[in-house]
C-alpha cells in the first residue's frame, strides 16, 4: 500500500511551515503555543530521528470510512468533501481530516474503504492536558487510504 500523504513531502513542498513550527517553539513569549521541542525542533534530524527511535511516540489508526462530509465555516466550499468519520476495528469511531499531496486522491475517500493514519504524538508547551494527561499534538505523519473494489452492476 503506497502513501497518499506523508509529512516530509508536504514540508519540502511548504518548507516555510518548518520554520514557522520551530519559531513558535522556541518563542518564550508564548509559553502556552506550540511544541515543547523536547526531542528536537519540528521536522530537524533530531526530531524525525527522535520519532524512530520511539521518543516520540507514535499512533496509527485504522479503519473504514462510515462516511464523508465538509468541515468548516465557509459555506462556499460546504460541496467538498475534507473529512470523514473512521469506524475503528474495536467498533469505536473517530472523525479525521483528509489529507493527501494529489487533489484527485480525494476521491478515494468514499464509504467502506480503508484508511490508515500514523501520527507523532509530540508535547505541547501547554501542559497538562483537560484531563491531566500530557498534552500532545497529533501531527500526520503518513496517510493511507484504499477503496473498495467496485461491484459489478447487478
Amino acid at each position: 500500500m503506497q502513501p497518499i500523504y506523508t509529512l516530509a513531502a508536504a514540508l519540502a513542498q511548504d518548507p516555510s511551515r518548518i520554520a514557522k513550527a520551530q519559531s513558535l517553539t522556541l518563542d518564550s513569549s508564548r509559553p502556552r503555543m506550540g511544541l515543547k521541542g523536547r526531542h528536537g525542533l519540528f521536522a530537524s534530524d533530531e526530531w524525525w530521528a527522535s520519532i524512530k527511535a520511539g521518543r516520540i511516540p507514535t499512533q496509527t489508526v485504522t479503519g473504514s470510512i462510515e462516511r464523508t462530509y465538509f468541515a468548516g465555516q465557509d459555506s462556499r466550499r460546504g460541496d467538498q468533501v475534507n473529512s470523514f468519520t473512521l469506524r475503528l476495528q474495536d467498533g469505536s469511531t473517530c472523525n479525521e481530516s483528509i489529507y493527501t499531496h494529489r487533489k484527485q486522491d480525494v476521491k478515494l475517500f468514499v464509504p467502506g474503504a480503508t484508511v490508515t493514519m500514523v501520527y507523532a504524538l509530540d508535547e505541547l508547551k501547554a501542559q497538562p492536558a483537560a484531563d491531566g494527561s500530557v498534552n500532545v499534538a497529533r501531527i500526520v505523519l503518513e496517510g493511507y487510504c484504499v477503496s473498495p473494489p467496485r461491484q459489478p452492476p447487478a
